[in-house]
């Protein structure tokens, strides 16, 4: 079972995968998804396994499933770079093509693909408002309006019983909604990092989802609570 967040008069769910789940929107929600990162890598002489890809569609086939979301809105950096989908094995490929025919799929812009999905399907845009949120890739400080973004990777690190735990994590304001990197070779930027306070617009939280209950650390405290 899913646990819900409110945010601006909306209830989302955070999923463990990194995914955010609005239901009344049937909608679900991912960032920096980075797919072909490790091929982009390899053309600079770093070899990692090509199978990231492979894996970050796996885990969100796993999400549409679990929510049965009709509508599907990638927040930016969909891709590592621009050639990203010419690279795609044959397999990928055919999934993201059958996803976007089948499910009313949004690209947003991101700093490292533009409008590189387009060649996939679905529709592209550089932000997108639904009722009272706006979508964009990365927050923007300047507005004040509730706002779901990516581009920070946010993560939080806290030491249980001696033990130091890092996991992706989502940023939350009372304005600002930041996900977490959903890419399966995607790193993290720590959520006290001053980039990420410095676009909040007040205080944050990070909130960790697991299975049936959402872990949230206030960010300065760094302590832990459950729901």
């Amino acid at each position: 079972m899913n646990v819900s967040l409110s945010f601006a008069g909306e209830t989302l769910q955070p999923l463990a995968c990194g995914a955010l789940y609005w239901p009344a929107q049937r909608t679900l929600l991912v960032a920096d998804l980075h797919f072909e990162k490790a091929s982009a890598f390899a053309r600079r002489g770093w070899l990692l396994p090509p199978y990231d890809s492979a894996e970050t569609l796996r885990m969100l086939i796993d999400a549409l499933e679990t929510t049965r979301a009709e509508r599907v809105i990638c927040l930016g950096d969909s891709f590592h770079d621009a050639g990203g989908p010419g690279r795609l094995p044959e397999g990928p490929r055919a999934a993201l093509k059958a996803m976007t025919a089948s499910l009313d799929w949004l690209w947003i812009t991101g700093n490292h693909d533009d409008a590189a999905g387009a060649s996939l399907g679905g529709r592209v845009m550089a932000e997108a408002r639904i009722g009272a949120l706006t979508l964009r890739h990365e927050a923007d400080s300047d507005d004040p309006s509730p706002e779901l973004s990516g581009h920070f990777h946010p993560k939080v690190a806290v030491s249980i019983r001696g033990r130091r735990i890092v996991r992706r994590c989502f940023a939350v304001s009372t304005s600002k909604v930041i996900l977490p990197a959903y890419g399966a070779f995607t790193g993290g930027l720590d959520v006290g990092d001053p980039a990420i306070a410095g676009v909040m617009r007040g205080p944050v939280t990070a909130v960790v989802a697991e299975t049936g209950r959402l872990l949230r650390f206030p960010v300065a405290a760094a302590t832990i609570a459950a729901e």
